[in-house]
């Protein structure tokens, strides 16, 4: 479960969230602008709150009352940027395998399988990013937070810089990842047809607050 009641001044613009999600896959939806990467950026812990709380099941990961503020890299968070952020001089396989180095964790062959099997990337594994298509990258860029073994995945608009064909390719293995591999998400769109596929849970967000809350039938309406 992901609880979030915060409030956070970013220079003119106030964001002031508050929502509670036990879905498998949290919809962040709204226009640019709304807050969404922001909020995005707060329950990974890279920005603090100004007031309130963070919890993720029974930790408590913020709370500036008690001055509680947990660090990013203790969070157990995987995060996906629009771009995938893979490392260049490293192939796939040392990019998918970071994040396990980094969090201290030891190899698991079977979940490094499962996890390449799942996003079919297997073959991809002595390739550099530069000879990777965009989809291929993003693949990639799950593959090494789910590696990292997270309680909770940020997903922020990872189809905001592919080509519609590169979305359809991608699509099918994100709708994978909530149904097989047991991750909640939390997942950033402005795109309303993706929602509808991937969504569990929609968080309406519009000029820093929430809108509306509930399933993707808040979504009405909405042909963004």
């Amino acid at each position: 479960m992901l609880r979030v009641d915060i409030v956070k001044q970013l220079g003119d613009f106030a964001l002031e969230a508050a929502f509670t999600s036990e879905g498998r896959v949290t919809g962040l939806f709204g226009a640019s602008g709304a807050g969404k990467t922001s909020l995005v950026n707060i329950i990974a812990g890279l920005l603090r709150p100004d007031r309130g709380t963070i919890a993720l099941d029974d930790e408590i990961l913020d709370d500036t009352a008690r001055g509680v503020h947990v660090p990013p890299h203790r969070r157990r968070i995987g995060y996906v940027f629009q771009d995938a952020r893979l490392f260049p001089h490293m192939d796939v396989a040392q990019n998918l395998d970071y994040g396990r180095r980094m969090n201290g964790l030891a190899a698991d062959a079977a979940q490094n399988k499962r996890v390449t099997d799942l996003l079919d990337i297997g073959h991809l594994l002595d390739r550099r990013p530069g000879k990777l298509s965009g989809g291929e990258r993003q693949r990639v860029a799950l593959g090494r937070a789910l590696l990292s073994k997270p309680r909770l995945l940020l997903l922020d608009e990872p189809l905001g810089s592919l080509d519609e064909g590169r979305k359809v390719e991608i699509l099918p293995y994100l709708v994978r990842l909530r149904d097989e591999a047991n991750v909640p998400m939390v997942y950033v769109s402005h795109d309303s047809a993706e929602m509808r596929q991937l969504a569990t849970q929609i968080v309406m967000l519009r000029g820093g607050k929430v809108t509306a809350l509930g399933g993707v039938k808040v979504l009405s309406g909405t042909t963004a």
